[in-house]
């Protein structure tokens, strides 16, 4: 992977960007995506935000020999708060983390926020974090996929701010609306390990003896692999 050619995930990720867009990269790593970015016109000014060290050299490196120093900016810091208004940043990317991190990310610095209009988010866990942020804070759901990589199954989910408040069912929060209606391939390989994850739990649960920890875990896990049955018919 390079700025050149980045992996099918960080792909998917790049063309949700609009073009001439001005992004952040949160927790870019190498900053192959912004770089990948501007490189393809989805992005006219990048911001590649990094909070540990390493990541945060490797950045710069990659920008220099890359010759966009001046399309790109390497910071380093804590989530959004290497933003600042004048960036007049649209468009917010942060890929590679828990769904859970992610809408902390989002919740600890929502004021940074203030002139973003797009958000796009590859969560490697707990989506549904993500949807619950959305709902809470005025982000409609504006498109999602799911893709495959390495035998790894990602989802991808593109928000915008709405002028009217958001809503969205429990399945919708759970799934993804767009992932819902789909179905695809991709989808039903995640949810029927994620079942066959938790029929396992259950068993060595059941195996434990009762103890009302016991029971109300055992009867979460049942609603949970309801809730994925129906949903696989």
């Amino acid at each position: 992977m390079n700025e050149q050619k980045l992996s099918k995930r960080l792909e998917k990720v790049a063309h949700f960007i609009k073009p001439q867009s001005r992004i952040a990269d949160i927790g870019s790593d190498h900053a192959y995506l912004p770089c990948y970015a501007v490189l393809q016109g989805f992005a006219s000014f990048a911001i590649a935000g990094e909070i540990a060290d390493g990541p945060f050299h490797s950045a710069q490196d990659q920008v220099e020999k890359t010759g966009l120093l001046a399309q790109i900016s390497v910071r380093k810091g804590d989530g959004l708060q290497v933003l600042e208004r004048s960036d007049e940043i649209d468009t917010v990317v942060i890929a590679g983390m828990g769904g859970p991190l992610i809408a902390s990310i989002l919740e600890n610095d929502e004021e940074k926020l203030a002139g973003v209009s797009r958000l796009i988010l590859q969560p490697n866990i707990a989506a549904n974090r993500i949807r619950e942020w959305g709902v809470r804070h005025q982000f409609k759901i504006v498109a999602e996929e799911i893709v495959e990589e390495d035998r790894k199954i990602y989802e991808i989910l593109v928000l915008e701010r709405s002028h009217v408040p958001v809503n969205y069912s429990e399945d919708e929060l759970f799934f993804g609306p767009f992932l819902l209606k789909e179905k695809n391939a991709a989808f039903r390989s995640k949810w029927q390990h994620e079942q066959d994850t938790w029929k396992k739990i259950t068993e060595n649960i059941e195996k434990q003896g009762k103890t009302s920890e016991n029971e109300l875990k055992l009867t979460e896990l049942r609603a949970q692999i309801k809730r994925v049955e129906d949903v696989l018919k």
